[in-house]
């Protein structure tokens, strides 16, 4: 063999070997295909508002506190934390080896700094308020004050000072949230904005951001600096999202996708059916409900109020409409909720027949001046949606017995919720609320007088605010939830809010991915869990 022969086929010989040893590792490293609500509209923590974004955050970046696999608060970047007598400064004990992902330690100065960044009124965050528990942070957000006051202080490196404007019992709950997570200070003040591109950002958690392809995917790889790498199993995490529900389940099916984070409701039974316990439907830290506008003539009445929620058959809305997916809900405050009482509030009248109910409904309606020779009328609002739709339908049928006649508005989801928001012309409207941290307070705090933004019956009690203005100042946990359920009674006798329904998550879930754990939350850090072969 010639020289120039020889090296040819050393040549090609050594090419091979590579590809096959690329091939290889391509075939070693495990990718996880998540299915996930939507596209984001931001990668930026402080700016954030949706429960999509808060898987993303989730992977890429660790706060101070964070959830483990069952929803319970754990150390994250801090590894232990003082809390006052006062129960008003939490001293952060930050972890000697957490880095960026470029190598650099994360110091308590990058907190200070995050902190201040999300209440500075130019960063436009839509949910800074979920931090106003902090000591100026409300001033500062809405340009009272400098971001310089905030109650947040580096005694040094890795000690972070947190001080508070009261006691907030549930203020750990809080700092899981993606809007506690912090930001690379460098990497924003050199990119402004730009920060959250995949060339440019910096992040703490598990995993780096590769590539963002809207409406295609997500591209995560495991990051060598997290502390904790040695124990995350998962390579690759290939974010997919699917506005269409049952393109997820589709994709599912084939093979093609480890977990769908949500079904199509109208489908579930027939789901359920063909994938089994694969399909996963545990209680969620949500109340499905109706809005009653307090201060229009017809609703001004506790009793027509009260009427309207006894007749309505929750248990044929969740099963017959919702496909058992739903649980039927009496009272504001969903079920599993930490720092409360184990039963759910309900009237009394909870536990009559439906057909006891309709009589007393009837009654309280001839009391107030309505019924079949007196209509009631009424226009239902909810947002475009079939189960909306056929809810809606369902509860118009069940109202007619007393006397009131429905005619229906429909719009799309963001007219619907300004409406609501900033129109005093509605009279009954659909709408929920996903807690954003497991605490009552997180429900209670939406028929406050002074929560216009989400207080859509314009409900106005001094009884029940001061019972929550009570409770903010109670340390003591067991006497706080026995001041928010009388909170919680007075919001069920007055009925500014018909609850319907206490959510349900709806996941699919592969056998071949492990550690996955049912949770009130819904969060499932993908650092927590493995595939198998």
């Amino acid at each position: 063999m010639g020289i120039d022969r020889f090296r040819s086929v050393l040549t090609g010989t050594l090419a091979a070997t590579g590809v096959l040893a690329m091939a290889t590792a391509a075939l070693a490293q495990t990718t996880y295909v998540r299915g996930n609500d939507g596209d984001p509209e931001t990668l930026d923590q402080h700016k954030t508002s949706t429960i999509s974004e808060a898987h993303l955050l989730r992977d890429l970046y660790e706060g101070l506190v964070i959830y483990d696999p069952e929803a319970n608060v754990i150390p994250g970047v801090a590894e232990s934390w003082d809390v006052s007598d006062d129960g008003r400064t939490y001293t952060f004990h930050l972890r000697e080896d957490a880095s960026w992902s470029n190598g650099d330690p994360v110091k308590a100065e990058d907190f200070v700094y995050s902190f201040q960044r999300i209440m500075t009124p130019d960063t436009g965050a839509k949910y800074a308020n979920i931090l106003y528990p902090i000591k100026n942070a409300e001033q500062i957000h809405t340009g009272g004050l400098d971001p310089s006051e905030l109650g947040v202080e580096a005694v040094d490196e890795k000690t972070l000072e947190i001080t508070l404007e009261r006691p907030t019992p549930y203020f750990l709950e809080l700092l899981t949230h993606q809007t506690g997570l912090p930001v690379n200070p460098a990497s924003v003040e050199e990119h402004g904005s730009d920060f959250v591109r995949p060339e440019n950002m910096v992040s703490n958690g598990a995993y780096t951001l590769v590539s963002f392809t809207p409406n295609d995917k997500i591209v995560m790889e495991k990051n060598p600096e997290f502390r904790e790498a040695d124990s995350v199993s998962i390579d690759r995490i290939e974010y997919i999202p699917f506005e269409d529900r049952a393109n997820c389940v589709r994709r599912f099916e084939a093979g093609e996708v480890h977990s769908c984070s949500d079904l199509p409701a109208d489908q579930l039974e027939s789901i359920k059916e063909r994938l089994g316990d694969q399909v996963r439907t545990p209680p969620y830290l949500g109340t499905y409900y109706y809005s009653l506008n307090t201060q229009k003539e017809s609703l001004k009445d506790p009793r027509v109020r009260q009427a309207l929620s006894m007749v309505i058959d929750r248990d044929f809305v969740a099963d017959e409409i919702w496909s058992g997916s739903m649980i039927p809900a009496f009272g504001l405050v969903p079920p599993g909720i930490g720092n409360y009482d184990v039963e759910p509030v309900k009237p009394e009248w909870a536990d009559l027949s439906i057909l006891d109910r309709e009589d007393q409904a009837i009654a309280l309606m001839e009391e107030a001046g309505y019924g079949p020779d007196n209509p009631l009328e009424l226009e239902l609002s909810y947002n475009n949606s079939e189960n909306h739709k056929n809810t809606a339908t369902a509860i118009a049928d069940m109202w007619a017995p007393l006397g009131v006649n429905v005619t229906f508005n429909v719009r799309d989801a963001s007219a619907h919720y300004a409406h609501l928001r900033d129109s005093d012309d509605y009279e009954v409207a659909r709408a929920g609320w996903i807690g954003d941290y497991s605490d009552p307070q997180n429900f209670l705090f939406l028929v406050r007088s002074d929560n216009p933004g989400f207080n859509y019956a314009k409900y106005d009690n001094p009884e029940y605010d001061a019972l929550l203005d009570q409770a903010a100042e109670e340390t003591d946990l067991e006497k706080r939830a026995q001041i928010l359920r009388q909170a919680e009674e007075i919001f069920v006798r007055d009925t500014p809010y018909i609850p319907l329904l206490y959510y349900s998550s709806h996941s699919l879930v592969s056998p071949k991915l492990e550690g996955w754990k049912d949770n009130i939350q819904n969060v499932h850090a993908t650092r927590f869990m493995s595939i198998s072969e």
